[in-house]
C-alpha cells in the first residue's frame, strides 16, 4: 500500500466544516426564498401600474437583470478577498450588506425605488459572497484529506438545495397568505441567522491570508504578453485585444435597444473573450520577463475560461426556471391552492434525491462497466440535458398556445431533466473550478465561474430585447409558433450545440490538480 494510498484511507474530514455547511443552509434559504417569490411579486403587485401586457416581460426582465448583478458582483468580492480583507472578513461584512437588503425588500414593498434598492444590496452582498464561501470550503482542504473535498463539495450543494427546497414550497404561501412583507422578512431572518453562525466558527476556521501584491500576476502577465514588440514578428493577439475593446465601447451605444446592464455585461464578454484569444496568442512573450509557473499558470486559467465560457448556454436556460417556466405554469391547469413558483421546489428536492443516487449507485455501476465519468464529461452531458428539457417545454408551449389544457404535473419531466443536467454541471464544476485554479486565484478563478452566470442571463436579456423588433416577431410568425415557443426550441438548440463544443474542447483539457499542500 503506498504512503498517497495509507494518507486518503485516513483522512478526516476538518472539524469547521459544519459551521459553514450550515450557514449556507441558512443563507441559500434566505436567497432562494425571495427570489423564488420574485417574478410573481412583480407581477401581482410591484408592476401592477403598467400595462397589463407588458408585465411578463418586465418581470422577465427585473429577474434576469437582478441575476446578472448577483453573478457579476462574485468579481468585487473575489478581488477584496484576494487582496485585502481575506475570504472570512470580506464574506462576513459583505453578508452584513446581504442583511440589509432583505430589510429593504420587507420594509419597501410598495416603493419601487426602495424595493430595487434592496435587491442591489442583495446582488452586491450575495454575489460579493459567492465565490469565497465555496472556495472556503475548499481552504480547509490540504493533499492529506483531499480525497474528502468533491464529497464535501457534493453535501455543499445539497445542503444549498434542502434550503432552496423549503423555501420554493414555503414562500409562495407565504407571499399569498400573509403578505410581502412577511415573506420577504423570514428570508432575511435566516439570513441573519447564517451570518451569525458563520462568526461563531471564526476561531476554528484555515485562514489563508490575501495574497501580497504580485508583480507576476494574472493581469501582469497578460498585460506584458500583449504589449511586448518582438522583432521580426507581428501584434496579431495586441490587435485582437484592441479589437475587442473598440467592440465593447461600440457596444455601449446599444444601451437605448437593449438596456444599460446588458450593454456592460456585453461589453465585458467583448473584452474578455477577444483580450484572452489576444493574450493566448502571445503568451510566450512573456517568457523571461515573467517566471515559467506565472506564464503556465496563466494558461491554465485561460483553458479554464474556455470550459467556463462554453457552460454560459446551460445558466441561460437553467435560470429561466424562475422565470419563463412559472408564467408558462401560469397557463396551465392546477389546484386552486397551488401556487405556479411552487413548482421551483421541484428542482431542490431532486437535487437532493439524485446526488446521493449517482455518488452511490450510478457512477459506481458505470465505472464497473468501463464508462468513467470524468468532470468535464459529466458538464459535458449536463448541458445536453439542460437542451433536452427546452425541447419538452418547448412542445408543451405548441400544445398550449394550440388550445389544449395542459396539466401542471407535465413539468415534473422538464424538472427532472433540467435537475439531472444541474446536479451534472453545477456540483462538479465547483470542484473543478477550485482543483484547476493557480494557488494564488482561488477568489478570482471561482469569481468567473459565478460569471458565467451572469453571462447566462445576458443571452437572457438579448434573446428577450430582439423579440421586441417588430420585424424578428414577423420572422418568428411565419414558423406557425408563438414567440414564447419559438425562445424555448431556439434556447434548447443554443444548449445542444454548447454541449457539442463541449466534448470537443474537452478531449484535450489537460486536467491540474491545484490544491495546497499538506502541513
Amino acid at each position: 500500500m503506498t504512503q498517497s494510498t495509507v494518507r486518503a484511507d485516513q483522512a478526516r474530514m476538518p472539524a469547521q466544516i459544519p459551521y459553514i455547511i450550515a450557514n449556507e443552509g441558512c443563507e441559500r434559504f434566505s436567497f432562494y426564498g425571495m427570489r423564488n417569490i420574485l417574478t410573481v411579486f412583480l407581477t401581482t403587485s410591484l408592476l401592477l401600474s403598467m400595462p397589463e401586457h407588458l408585465r411578463a416581460g418586465m418581470a422577465k426582465e427585473v429577474f434576469h437583470t437582478f441575476v446578472i448583478g448577483v453573478y457579476f458582483f462574485p468579481l468585487l468580492g473575489g478581488w477584496l478577498a484576494d487582496r485585502y480583507f481575506g475570504k472570512y472578513n470580506t464574506v462576513f461584512w459583505l453578508s452584513l450588506v446581504y442583511c440589509c437588503g432583505h430589510a429593504c425588500l420587507a420594509l419597501f414593498e410598495n416603493s419601487a425605488n426602495g424595493f430595487y434598492t434592496g435587491l442591489f444590496l442583495i446582488a452586491l452582498g450575495s454575489g460579493g459572497i459567492k465565490p469565497l464561501v465555496t472556495s472556503f470550503v475548499g481552504d480547509q482542504f490540504d493533499q492529506s484529506n483531499r480525497s474528502l473535498a468533491q464529497k464535501v463539495f457534493d453535501g455543499f450543494y445539497w445542503i444549498i438545495n434542502f434550503g432552496s427546497f423549503f423555501a420554493s414550497l414555503l414562500m409562495p404561501i407565504f407571499l399569498k397568505k400573509l403578505g410581502a412583507s412577511v415573506a420577504f422578512g423570514i428570508p432575511g431572518l435566516l439570513m441573519f441567522i447564517a451570518t451569525m453562525i458563520f462568526w461563531t466558527g471564526r476561531t476554528k476556521y484555515v485562514h489563508v491570508p490575501p495574497a501580497p501584491r504580485d508583480p507576476h500576476s494574472f493581469l501582469n502577465v497578460v498585460r506584458t504578453a500583449l504589449t511586448t514588440n518582438v522583432p521580426g514578428q507581428a501584434k496579431t493577439g495586441y490587435f485582437m485585444a484592441v479589437l475587442g475593446g473598440l467592440l465593447a465601447i461600440g457596444s455601449l451605444f446599444l444601451i437605448p435597444q437593449i438596456g444599460v446592464v446588458a450593454a456592460f455585461c456585453l461589453a465585458l464578454v467583448l473584452v474578455l473573450g477577444f483580450g484572452g484569444m489576444g493574450a493566448w496568442m502571445q503568451l510566450e512573450r512573456a517568457r523571461g520577463i515573467h517566471p515559467d509557473v506565472a506564464v503556465d499558470g496563466v494558461r491554465s486559467v485561460l483553458r479554464i475560461l474556455v470550459v467556463f465560457a462554453l457552460v454560459t448556454p446551460f445558466w441561460s436556460l437553467f435560470d429561466q426556471k424562475a422565470s419563463t417556466w412559472v408564467l408558462q405554469a401560469n397557463q396551465m391547469t392546477k389546484p386552486s391552492w397551488f401556487e405556479s413558483s411552487q413548482m421551483q421546489a421541484l428542482n431542490p428536492m431532486l437535487v437532493m434525491l439524485l446526488i446521493p443516487f449517482n455518488n452511490l449507485v450510478l457512477y459506481p455501476l458505470l465505472k464497473r462497466i468501463g464508462v468513467e465519468l470524468t468532470a468535464l464529461r459529466r458538464m459535458g452531458l449536463g448541458i445536453a440535458f439542460s437542451g433536452l428539457a427546452w425541447i419538452v417545454v418547448g412542445f408543451m408551449q405548441l400544445a398550449i398556445d394550440g388550445g389544449n389544457a395542459l396539466q401542471i404535473t407535465w413539468q415534473i419531466l422538464p424538472y427532472a431533466l433540467l435537475t439531472f443536467g444541474e446536479v451534472l454541471v453545477s456540483a462538479t464544476g465547483l470542484e473543478f473550478a477550485y482543483s484547476q485554479a493557480p494557488l494564488a486565484m482561488k477568489g478570482v478563478i471561482m469569481s468567473f465561474w459565478n460569471l458565467s452566470v451572469t453571462i447566462g442571463n445576458l443571452w437572457v436579456l438579448l434573446a428577450n430585447s430582439s423579440v421586441k423588433s417588430e420585424a424578428v416577431t414577423a420572422q418568428i410568425k411565419n414558423t406557425g409558433m408563438s414567440v414564447t415557443a419559438f425562445q424555448m426550441f431556439f434556447f434548447a438548440g443554443f444548449a445542444l450545440l454548447a454541449a457539442f463544443l463541449f466534448a470537443l474542447y474537452a478531449r484535450s483539457y489537460p486536467m491540474l490538480n491545484n490544491y495546497r499542500e499538506a502541513k
